[in-house]
């Protein structure tokens, strides 16, 4: 394939299931893309984002400058943090409670068994909360227990003692969960893994209503803009959100990429068998395979194996039992080493920090010699394709 000198990049990012939205999010590609400049000795300038008027979305605007070559990229991060915002205020007894409901039907329904097959790792990930969270309770119980024995021993009656056993327990099993919540985010991955058991039953209507408003802004800023590429980035989360908007979106105008702008999806640290490998998840399986077979659309997945938070190895079609016949290309799948971006000596505390870790395909590389680098993709002059079937080529800026 010919590499394309990129002059104008459109990228339309899909935050993944993440309260903090559009402030943390700009702060941080702020803070990164300065970095990446300061690696490759690039030049650059972003503007400040401006909100559109529904307050779905927000744009910032970034012009980078290298040796010959100057690109001008367009930033379109796409909102929903005020779903998530109203999942994160329900009581924490109804999030453990719908934790486990959800953990259960993925190990009943033999979900479970489907991801530990596919990727052990990640299949660790999300039992740990469901392992952690019973321990806590059963240490909440153990202390109780020790309290009620000791109030009896006492000689207090045995209501009072029963009372100062159960006071206690839920005492304990609450200060470890509050306590140990900013390390072990508990809290937030019942939130987190309940949710995304609801959208893979077809039960967030308001998830859907979102997406759907978000694939018309994609048919919208692809029909009206003047980039050479359109990229539609979805990481974590959104990589099966990037799925969803991007069909909804081709199925509005089946057009899209077949005249103006190369259409592009990248889905970096994805989680797609999250939804696929629910049994009930069959349209969302027919839109992966949709996209594998879209004539005007090139798909590039990245994944790590030093990322626990995503699927490694896996492709995106195949491991979900999709056929797409002979002859047919599905995304390219590119395996890429954390080892290659970082700086040795921060290597081994930071692969254990399983959260930064997986946050490592949106922050600048701290080594030269990569040929990942989310700041090149979504500012430097090759193309996202080029990029990925190229690597030796893409390699500096």
């Amino acid at each position: 394939m010919t590499p394309v000198q990129v002059r104008r990049r459109l990228i339309i990012y899909v935050q993944g299931y993440d309260p903090r939205g559009l402030p943390e999010y700009f702060r941080m590609f702020r803070r990164e893309y300065r970095r990446s400049c300061e690696l490759y000795h690039l030049t650059g300038k972003i503007g400040g984002a401006e909100v559109a008027r529904d307050a779905h979305y927000a744009t910032w605007d970034v012009t980078t400058n290298g040796k010959d070559w100057t690109v001008d990229t367009r930033y379109r991060f796409l909102r929903w943090e005020d779903i998530v915002r109203k999942d994160f205020v329900r009581p924490a007894w109804w999030k453990i409670l719908t934790m486990f409901y959800a953990m259960a039907g993925t190990i009943f329904s033999g979900t479970y068994a489907r991801i530990f097959k596919a990727s052990w790792r990640f299949a660790l990930f999300i039992i740990y909360p469901l392992l952690l969270m019973i321990g806590w309770i059963l240490l909440g119980a153990a202390v109780g227990a020790l309290c009620l024995k000791l109030v009896a021993t006492l000689g207090a009656p045995a209501f009072i003692a029963g009372m100062v056993g159960i006071v206690t327990g839920i005492g304990a099993f609450a200060s470890m969960l509050w306590l140990t919540e900013p390390k072990t985010f508990l809290l937030y991955m019942c939130d987190d893994i309940f949710a995304t058991y609801q959208f893979a039953h077809g039960r967030r209507p308001d998830w859907d209503e979102r997406m759907d408003t978000f694939a018309g802004y994609v048919v919208d800023a692809v029909r009206d803009g003047d980039a050479d590429e359109v990229v539609v980035v979805g990481h974590s989360s959104g990589s099966f959100l990037a799925v969803e908007v991007l069909d909804r979106a081709l199925a509005r105008d089946p057009a899209l990429g077949r005249r103006g702008p190369l259409l592009r999806l990248l889905t970096i640290g994805a989680n797609l068998p999250s939804i696929g490998f629910h049994r009930t998840a069959q349209e969302f399986r027919e839109r992966i395979k949709r996209l594998a077979l879209a004539p005007d659309l090139d798909w590039v997945d990245y994944q790590s194996r030093h990322d626990i938070m995503n699927f490694w190895p896996f492709d995106p079609v195949a491991g979900h039992g999709i056929v797409i016949g002979p002859g047919q290309s599905g995304p390219r799948v590119a395996a890429i080493s954390f080892r290659s971006l970082w700086i040795p000596e921060g290597f081994n505390w930071r692969r254990w920090r399983f959260f930064r870790a997986h946050f490592q395909f949106l922050m600048a590389n701290e080594r030269l010699g990569a040929a990942y680098d989310y700041y090149l993709i979504c500012c430097g002059p090759l193309d996202l394709v080029t990029r990925a079937t190229h690597p030796d080529e893409a390699i500096g800026p």
